[in-house]
């Protein structure tokens, strides 16, 4: 059994099922005392010569009573005991996957996918062991060893106090190893999780790693990190196998020492066969609880460590959410920034924009162009509320963007990520992911808008083609137009392209652009870009530079009075002349 703030709910949520069950296991462990004694009688009557047929009868109905009812018990606390341990396990999966999403794009950039998983896996598998044969063995070894104590002494004083002396020392042995064992299992997942995160991010490279012909030094690296998790998993089962060779040691001792003392005992005449054989059976049952809370201490010690890691998990702070009067607005699509600053929270210090004011109206196309690093994504992070931003300095309508409920706010925007990233499922699904039930002539509308239907067409499947992890099967160009028919489809009152058509020709990129314009009249559209050509035709065009808002105008505007703009149009048109002379 565990406690903990997280998990001490589940003990009230499941309190019936697992009340049932342990009262069943009770109940079996009081009848099946009864198996020795009636097996001593029987004994004692044939040794005697008093056994009747009657008797021998009664005996085995009594014997064949007592085992079903064994079984029905058995098989009743196995539904109720593991059954809410498996429900407790489906509940915690739930809530890790609900804060999962919950924390912000912070949390991710320190803790790699791998880890996280494992919390899902071999830490909740642990916890789910404490509440299933965790409990079990618990209530089995504190009822069954008390009862089968109690019988024994009644059988013979002396003779239980030389067998209980020994399982007594044991526990106390048992204590000092269990913290040794906890750390040991500590290390064993901070080792596999390590492993973890290096295999996740092996196989979503693995193209790369084959570009570079990296396959025997990342397989090397793989043996190194497997290695470890070896030698901490090798080094934790060596204790628990120590600990298993100290039980059976005190063990054997202890039946050596009772048959050699219930022998005497016997020959002088205090002990019938009966008594004798009784009291060796009930011994036998008495090796079961002590094994039972050596077992006990080991699931234990690892669900200690695993809760450890899932409560840190859980107890993570999530930095976006609504305050109390937060409400759920919806928007035309005019945003204002006010003299905004932004730092990231893990660098406080360091401003990423600095003193950013700007206005774009309800309707307007606008494009966003800087150098690199010059905060162009960062400022779409904003508009997202994927971070917190000082209050009365980023506006949606006039209204404060803290003041909208966050929620709501990104069901009103449409957002094609800078990396594309695709679902493993069908192009279809993934165009009709902010609906349910896309028909392929929906799809294939947008998919039209986004110039990616011939593409799409030429697949054996269509859209029932299954594009595999983050659209593997995909180019670069597909993947990206069949991000912006996602965001398309959504036709939500603000759409943000981030930098989503860097991968197709400019005759793709014209005729996207050209599209947006057709059907985003009186929607608000961002684009960020790097390619001057991408967004001269834009209402406005944004252009930072090192953090600051260096200028906005039209293409035209920039062109006759920002040098930065004129240098980038130049470079830009160079290039072009050069690749057309290639």
């Amino acid at each position: 059994m565990i406690f903990g703030k997280h998990l001490n709910k589940f003990y009230l949520k499941y309190a019936i099922p697992l009340i049932l069950g342990i009262a069943a296991l009770i109940y079996v462990d009081m009848i099946q005392v009864d198996i020795p004694r009636i097996i001593a009688n029987l004994i004692d009557g044939f040794d005697q010569n008093t056994l009747t047929k009657q008797a021998f009868n009664e005996g085995l109905i009594r014997l064949s009573l007592i085992v079903l009812v064994m079984v029905l018990g058995r098989f009743l606390w196995r539904i109720f005991v593991f059954g809410s341990a498996r429900f407790i396990e489906h509940d915690i999966r739930t809530d890790l996957f609900i804060q999962a999403e919950n924390l912000g794009i912070d949390y991710y950039a320190k803790h790699k996918t791998g880890g996280i998983m494992t919390y899902f896996t071999a830490d909740l598998d642990a916890i789910r062991m404490a509440f299933g044969p965790g409990i079990l063995m618990f209530f089995d070894s504190l009822a069954l060893g008390t009862i089968v104590v109690i019988r024994m002494t009644q059988l013979s004083k002396t003779m239980t106090l030389i067998a209980v002396i020994p399982m007594v020392l044991l526990g106390v042995v048992a204590v000092f190893i269990l913290k040794r064992m906890r750390l040991k299992y500590k290390y064993r997942q901070e080792a596999f999780e390590q492993m973890n995160d290096f295999t996740q991010e092996s196989f979503s490279g693995i193209s790369v790693i084959r570009a570079f012909v990296r396959e025997a030094k990342e397989a090397y690296f793989f043996k190194l990190k497997n290695d470890h998790f070896y030698e901490k998993h090798v080094d934790f089962v060596k204790t628990m196998i120590f600990v298993n060779i100290i039980i059976n040691v005190f063990i054997n001792l202890t039946i050596l020492t009772i048959i050699v003392y219930g022998a005497y005992i016997a020959l002088t005449g205090n002990f019938t066969a009966g008594d004798l054989t009784e009291y060796f059976t009930l011994f036998t049952l008495l090796i079961w609880p002590v094994m039972a809370l050596s077992q006990f201490a080991s699931i234990r010690s690892q669900a200690q460590a695993s809760k450890k890691r899932i409560s840190d998990f859980l107890d993570e702070k999530v930095m976006i959410k609504d305050e109390a009067t937060a409400e759920a607005i919806d928007i035309k699509g005019g945003i204002t920034f006010d003299h905004l600053n932004f730092s990231y929270p893990d660098d406080p210090d360091t401003l990423v924009l600095k003193d950013i004011s700007f206005e774009i109206k309800p309707g307007e196309m606008v494009g966003i162009l800087g150098r690199t690093g010059s905060g162009k994504s960062t400022l779409v992070d904003l508009l997202l509320r994927l971070y917190n931003v000082t209050p009365n300095t980023l506006f949606m309508d006039d209204k404060d963007i803290m003041s909208i409920q966050f929620r709501h706010l990104r069901k009103q925007i449409a957002y094609v990520p800078q990396d594309n990233f695709l679902f493993s499922e069908t192009i279809l699904n993934n165009i009709g992911f902010s609906e349910d039930n896309m028909s392929i002539d929906k799809a294939s509308y947008y998919a039209t808008l986004s110039d990616v239907h011939d593409n799409i067409l030429g697949f054996k499947e269509g859209y029932q083609t299954e594009i595999g992890e983050r659209g593997v099967t995909l180019s670069g160009g597909q993947k990206q137009r069949v991000s912006i028919a996602r965001a398309l489809a959504k036709d939500a009152p603000i759409l943000i392209l981030d930098d989503s058509v860097s991968a197709v020709d400019t005759k793709t990129e014209e005729a996207i652009i050209k599209n947006l314009h057709d059907i985003r009249k009186n929607k608000t559209t961002i684009i960020i870009a790097h390619r001057i050509s991408t967004v001269k035709k834009m209402d406005k065009i944004i252009l930072l530079d090192d953090g600051k808002l260096l200028d906005i105008g039209t293409h035209a505007a920039l062109l006759s009075r920002c040098e930065l703009y004129q240098d980038m149009v130049k470079k830009q048109t160079l290039e072009a002349m050069v690749e057309g002379e290639k």
